[in-house]
């Protein structure tokens, strides 16, 4: 797994042939490059790709299987912060899914904040047939993304959905061709880039915080980071561009 930067873009590439299963050492090293990316200059949005074939078809069941009780216990909240430390890049993030993102691979896409799936995508979170739950943030994520019912049904049976079900119930935002998702994910994120990043991150803080609070919380928040702004330098050139040249011709970068 390797961070690649170009236009602003840092593609976080998994890279375990051949289902990109998500082991320990995948998973901390996801939590490193998550760092890597918040702290790089040069990054400005990201995407999390698995490649032509598969974005990540689950964790290493094998791995798993040796490990007892005691073992999951110590493991468990490591496996959680590598996840949650993708979801809470300060940063745009896509995922660009192609193949099977199943089990931790289903949980590693929900961490984006845009998700765009090939045509023959198949995603879903099947621990329930391994007698387990999800255990990367699947029930918490996905019932918030998608709704309780709808994230019962696919964590209760274990069934995968078709990338044309996933778009139908909110948990991919957009299908396209599979030669295109990584192309079309790169233009998504390289747009962002040249926005103002201390707005995108304010917005994104905006909307995550007030998720996991009520209205009035949510309301605090978004009033401390738009009062804020006005402290910046891109709030400054977005206004007077839009005052001197009209909407939508400033350049942050």
């Amino acid at each position: 797994m390797h961070l690649e930067v170009a236009d602003g873009v840092g593609t976080i590439r998994l890279d375990r042939p051949p289902m990109n299963a998500l082991d320990i050492e995948l998973q901390d090293r996801l939590k490193d490059l998550a760092a890597e990316a918040t702290d790089r200059d040069d990054v400005r949005a990201v995407v999390l790709y698995g490649g032509e074939k598969v974005f990540a078809a689950g964790a290493d069941i094998k791995e798993m299987q040796d490990m007892d009780h005691t073992a999951m216990v110590l493991r468990s909240r490591a496996l959680q912060d590598a996840f949650t430390a993708i979801a809470r890049l300060p940063k745009p993030v896509v995922a660009a899914v192609t193949g099977y993102a199943l089990g931790g691979g289903c949980e590693l896409a929900l961490c984006a904040d845009f998700r765009i799936a090939a045509d023959n995508a198949k995603l879903g979170q099947p621990e329930i047939l391994l007698g387990l739950i999800p255990g990367a943030g699947g029930t918490q994520r996905l019932p918030r993304l998608i709704g309780p019912a709808k994230a019962k049904d696919l964590i209760f049976t274990g069934r995968m959905v078709k990338a044309d079900e996933a778009l139908a119930i909110g948990l991919v935002d957009r299908v396209v061709p599979a030669a295109e998702v990584y192309e079309q994910a790169h233009a998504w994120a390289a747009r962002l880039a040249k926005g103002p990043a201390l707005a995108l991150r304010a917005a994104k803080e905006a909307v995550d915080a007030g998720l996991e609070a009520d209205i009035d919380t949510g309301l605090a928040v978004e009033r401390t980071w738009f009062a804020g702004l006005f402290a910046t330098e891109d709030r400054e050139r977005g206004m007077r561009s839009f005052v001197e040249e009209g909407p939508g011709k400033a350049k942050f970068l």
